[in-house]
């Protein structure tokens, strides 16, 4: 089991599978590394290094009172990168993942980076504002809040439907995976999922997008309804030079698992490229 020692002393956990060229894959919330076991397999056998970590307060790594905003996440993803030695990586972030990469680039200079892929991401800006208007309001998730106050297991019930899209009809993942993706969110501390969920719905990231100066690929689902399209890919591919966006269709936010195979062979073209 390998750990990554951040500037606060805080204790990552972290996984890097095969060798070669590095790929740092960045989780979602409020799941863990483990959620990108598919593509990471697929990467390592691919010739590249994988290198997954679970984020501060989630999974096996700490859970330390403080540091769950993005300027403190994107220095933990630079310490993964110097004690991993990661030099021409390819980062890739799924949801709110892509935050940490969006902040990295403008606090960190983009050190060490070649490519980037954004998944789901939550960038530039989720909240509803008179200059963001296609952003989600935000009394919806001041109402997510107070649920995972009153009960957090019953929240992630619901959650993780339309996480993965699974309705009435659809069901482009199975009952296990969504049961799984609840026991990972309930490891995290309930002190993370609250500080997290705050500053992935509240951070404006398009300072940031100038920032932005290697290749990018933007892979979002149409139907997605945990980060609607409209204000977060399709917003990014305006606002990133030299990105490319790849939507689709009809799919919901947990690409990792609904659309696995896809998302595999899109990444790997891309960091082929």
């Amino acid at each position: 089991m390998n750990y990554v020692k951040t500037a606060d002393g805080t204790q990552l956990y972290c996984k890097q599978w095969g060798t070669g060229r590095p790929v740092i894959l960045i989780h979602g919330w409020p799941l863990s590394a483990d959620s990108w076991d598919d593509q990471a397999l697929a990467i390592a056998d691919a010739g590249y290094q994988a290198i997954s970590y679970d984020r501060r307060g989630f999974g096996r790594s700490s859970q330390p009172w403080t540091g769950y905003d993005y300027d403190t996440l994107a220095d933990d993803l630079a310490a993964v990168m110097a004690q991993t030695g990661a030099q021409d990586a390819v980062l890739v972030g799924f949801s709110m993942g892509g935050g940490e990469i969006a902040r990295y680039m403008s606090r960190h200079g983009g050190k060490g980076v070649s490519k980037i892929a954004l998944v789901s991401s939550v960038v530039p800006y989720m909240l509803k504002t008179e200059d963001n208007p296609k952003g989600t309001a935000m009394q919806v998730f001041e109402e997510m809040t107070v649920a995972m106050k009153e009960d957090r297991a019953k929240f992630f019930a619901s959650f993780f439907k339309d996480f993965y899209g699974v309705g009435m009809v659809s069901h482009p993942t199975s009952e296990e995976v969504i049961q799984w993706s609840r026991s990972v969110a309930m490891q995290a501390s309930l002190k993370a999922t609250l500080a997290s969920a705050n500053s992935f719905t509240s951070t404006d990231f398009r300072p940031d997008l100038p920032y932005f100066t290697v290749p990018t690929l933007l892979i979002h689902g149409t139907n997605d309804k945990t980060v609607p399209i409209d204000a977060s890919a399709r917003a990014a591919l305006a606002g990133i030079a030299n990105s490319t966006l790849i939507e689709y269709d009809g799919a919901a936010h947990g690409l990792p698992a609904t659309h696995k195979d896809q998302l595999s062979k899109d990444l790997l073209a891309f960091i082929a490229r």
